[in-house]
This record gives C-alpha cells, sequence and structure tokens, in this order.
C-alpha cells in the first residue's frame, strides 16, 4: 500500500510541476498556431515547401531549417507538427521537423555548447540534422501509399484556399512572438524591469505547503510547485472549463464563455510571464521583460485576428480546440505514468550501465529518456551531472538525441496525430539511429582517427543522396502520371 501511494505521489507530482512550469507559456501558444495553420494557411503554402510531390533536397532542409529556430519541448512541437500534417506536409518533412527541432534548436545547442563543450554541440547538431532527414526519408519510403492518400484528402479538404490573408499571416506571426516571448532565454526577456510588494501573510506558508506535497528532486526530473504554479494550475482548470462551454460550439457562433475563456487564456498568460515570489507576510510581483513581451504579443494577436472575416476566426478556434481534445488528455497520462515511473528508476543504474562506449550501454540510454524526460535544455545540466558521476559521452549523446524524441508523453501524442503504426515506425527509427549517433560519437572520443570517422559518415551520406534522388525519380514519375 506504501508502495502504490508512493507511486501515486510521483505521479500526481509531476503532472502537478509540469502543468504549472510547461503548459502556459509553451504549450497554450501552440495549440493557437497548429490551429491558424490547419484553419487559416492555404495547403499550397505548406506543400510549397514540405507536401511529399516538393523535391527531396528542398523539403527535408526546409523542415529542419524550421525546426532550428523553434526552441520549445517536444510535447509543445507535437500540435505544430500536427497543424502542418493536417494542413498537407508529407509525413517525411514533417517527422523531420519533429524530430530536429525539440533535439537541435538553436537555444538547445547553444546551451549544450556552453555546458558540455563545443565539439558535443557540434556532435550533436550535425548527427541530428543527418539522422532527422534519414528518419524522415524512411518514414516516406515505408508510408508512401498512406502518403498519398492522405495527400488526397488533404486536397478536398482545404481545396478552396488559394491564398493566405494578410490579417491571418498576422494571427500566425503575431502566435509566433508570443510563443518565442514566452520561451526565450534571452536577457531582455528574463530581466525584472520593476517589482511591487503585496501584502500576503499566508504566502510564504502556502509555498512551504506546495513543496511539502509535490517531490521535488532535481536528479529525478522533478521541479516541484511553486506559489506561481500553483495559481496557474487554478487558471488553467478555469480555463479548462470555460473553453468546453466556449469553444465546443464554436462554428455555430460565438458566446460569452467564449470571451471569458479567451480572456482567462490571455490575462494567464500574462500572469506566468511575471516573477510570483513569496516572503515574509509579502509577496512580490516582478514585471520582467518577459511580461511586456507577451502583452505586446497578445496585443497583436488581438489587432489581427479583429480582422478575419467572422467565419475565419470561428475555424481557428474550432481548430485549437479540436487539438487540445485530440492530444492534451493524452499529455495528462503521460506526465503522470512518467512521474510514477520516476519513483523506481534511481538515476545511479544508468551511470553505472551506460559507463563504456557499448551496444547495450548506449541501448540503456535511449531507454532512459522514455522515462526520464526532463524539457528542453533541462536535460543539458542534467547531462552534465552524468558526465561527471561517469557516464560515456558516446551513450550521453545517445539519451540527448533520444530525450526530447522518446518520452511516453509525446509517444501517444504523436499516435493521436499519425495513428501507431506511424508512431512506433517513427519511435523504432529515433532509438536505432540514436544509439547509432551514440556509438559513433562514443568511437570517435575513444581515440577513432578521421579517416574512419569521415568514411562512416561518407557512407551514410551517400546512401542518404542515393535516397534523396530515388524519392525525387518516383516524385517526378508520380507528378508525370
Amino acid at each position: 500500500m506504501e508502495f502504490t501511494l508512493k507511486l501515486l505521489h510521483g505521479g500526481v507530482g509531476s503532472l502537478a510541476s509540469y502543468l504549472a512550469a510547461h503548459v502556459l507559456l509553451c504549450l497554450l501558444p501552440a495549440f493557437f498556431i497548429a490551429g491558424a495553420m490547419a484553419a487559416l494557411i492555404p495547403k499550397a503554402s505548406i506543400t510549397r515547401w514540405l507536401g511529399r510531390n516538393t523535391p527531396a533536397y528542398v523539403s527535408y532542409p526546409a523542415a529542419a531549417a524550421a525546426g532550428s529556430l523553434i526552441a520549445v519541448c517536444s510535447c509543445t512541437i507535437v500540435p505544430l507538427f500536427a497543424g502542418i500534417y493536417r494542413k498537407g506536409a508529407g509525413i517525411g518533412p514533417a517527422t523531420t521537423f519533429l524530430f530536429f527541432a525539440p533535439a537541435g534548436n538553436i537555444m538547445a545547442l547553444a546551451y549544450t555548447g556552453s555546458i558540455l563543450g563545443p565539439q558535443f554541440a557540434m556532435a550533436r547538431l550535425l548527427l541530428c540534422l543527418l539522422f532527422g532527414i534519414g528518419i524522415g526519408m524512411l518514414m516516406a519510403m515505408m508510408f508512401w501509399r498512406d502518403d498519398a492518400s492522405h495527400d488526397a484528402a488533404t486536397d478536398t479538404l482545404f481545396a478552396g484556399q488559394a491564398s493566405i490573408a494578410p490579417a491571418a499571416l498576422g494571427v500566425l506571426l503575431s502566435l509566433v512572438g508570443l510563443l518565442l516571448a514566452g520561451t526565450l532565454k534571452l536577457w531582455p526577456l528574463t530581466a525584472t524591469v520593476f517589482s511591487l510588494e503585496w501584502p500576503l501573510p499566508w504566502a510564504q506558508a502556502w509555498q512551504d505547503t506546495l513543496f511539502a506535497w509535490v517531490p521535488f528532486d532535481a536528479a529525478k526530473g522533478e521541479e516541484g510547485v511553486s506559489f506561481q504554479g500553483s495559481v496557474l494550475i487554478g487558471l488553467l482548470l478555469l480555463i479548462a472549463a470555460t473553453a468546453w462551454k466556449g469553444l465546443e460550439n464554436i462554428v455555430e457562433g460565438a458566446n460569452r464563455w467564449t470571451w471569458l475563456a479567451l480572456g482567462l487564456a490571455a490575462t494567464t498568460l500574462l500572469v506566468a510571464a511575471m516573477r510570483l515570489t513569496p516572503g515574509p507576510g509579502t509577496l512580490e510581483i516582478g514585471f520582467t521583460g518577459r511580461a511586456f513581451g507577451v502583452a505586446l504579443a497578445l496585443w497583436a494577436v488581438w489587432h489581427f485576428a479583429r480582422e478575419l472575416a467572422g467565419d475565419d476566426w470561428r475555424a481557428w478556434l474550432w481548430e485549437a480546440w479540436r487539438f487540445v481534445k485530440q492530444i492534451f488528455v493524452l499529455l495528462v497520462v503521460g506526465v503522470f505514468i512518467v512521474g510514477m515511473v520516476r519513483q523506481v528508476i534511481r538515476p545511479e543504474w544508468i551511470e553505472s550501465l551506460a559507463g563504456s562506449n557499448t551496444l547495450p550501454a548506449n541501448a540503456v540510454a535511449v531507454g532512459f529518456g522514455v522515462f526520464m524526460y526532463f524539457p528542453t535544455l533541462v536535460e543539458v545540466p542534467v547531462a552534465r551531472m552524468f558526465l561527471d558521476l561517469g557516464m560515456h559521452p558516446g551513450p550521453l549523446l545517445a539519451y540527448l538525441m533520444a530525450d526530447p524524441e522518446l518520452s511516453l508523453q509525446s509517444m501517444l501524442m504523436v499516435a493521436a496525430v499519425i495513428a501507431w503504426t506511424k508512431t512506433l515506425a517513427y519511435v523504432g527509427w529515433v532509438a536505432v539511429f540514436s544509439v547509432c549517433a551514440g556509438l559513433l560519437y562514443g568511437a570517435w572520443v575513444d581515440g577513432l582517427g578521421w579517416l574512419p570517422l569521415l568514411m562512416a559518415l561518407g557512407g551514410f551520406l551517400a546512401v542518404l543522396a542515393a535516397t534523396m534522388a530515388w524519392l525525387g525519380r518516383r516524385q517526378t514519375a508520380r507528378a508525370s502520371v
């Protein structure tokens, strides 16, 4: 009984920490962006760069380039992946985007270089790029019939849309700005511009109670729940209650619950961008640069949304709500299960099993990433800890490639978008390529010469080039038919 209660406590703590720290400024804007892509962006605008009939030498680098600019967690990237896939992107470029964005984005690479060294960052960039494109091409080859059916279905669904309206483009760019303002860890955004103190005698006692209730152990990826986090969870529950009443039938028209839900969402994003710090008898409210950036982005979204036609903004909200219903419940389930598993797994097990660059060691490191998921950028200092405790650099790189991709909650969310057959294939290829990356980098660290290393990479590039040429010929043949 005690063990069961420990597992449940870990699951609840993991879920509370995740909802408090990662849903609002990351996932909430991502759902609205996905809805905007599905409802407001013409299919041709997506398929021009990422479509199944776009030349492979264009679509796959474009997918990786798009992913490199988005510094968000894997859970946040799934709604964006769902948006471009629903709009007509080929399964190959879409999965390249899904793989590369959380692991190879600019912020993750810069942080990797500062903590683990530039050599490690370069290896992560090169191998994520090559293997991300390789995984996408393999998915395109395996599921080309499904891809053709999906392409035909999106043709039928979005046939009436020809060009993107300026207001729609403004909404999408403003939402991207909102996501960046809420997630980038840059000095102008993280700095506190000014602060106020509000007499609140019970704030510190409530913070102490939260830390007693919710596990807090950085070695296990546990983040705890702050006073501000508890406020945000309460606001998130209010958004859920009002959104169900205001967005479920939005295509028939807005009601007072619609405006209440949207107002609560905007308010919650602003609160999440501030700093609420309990002190003796007071609550310090810090107005950060992030709060002003989020406020400016919200104003821009509201300004451009007012210019949309009624059918367009209702379609946008409906698509965003549809993504929430499709994905969010699975996210909650996955985070809860991961929290329970963390109570059983001990980091020292991995350190002892992954101390050498062997196939089992790299496989263990990849498997570790499934159940010990850390948010983007957080996995880097954790990796530093593992390195200091004796983990070999090879398995460490395998872990860093797999952790942003193969978390349990991410797999559940991806399956809701592309079904389990494609998801299992994607998971399998990510695991295989991550192990290969770890073995390759580990061999180089152990003294493998430049010539064998370049030969191995050259062989991979040759296979990749041959695959791109084959895909190009097949696409040309289909286009002529």
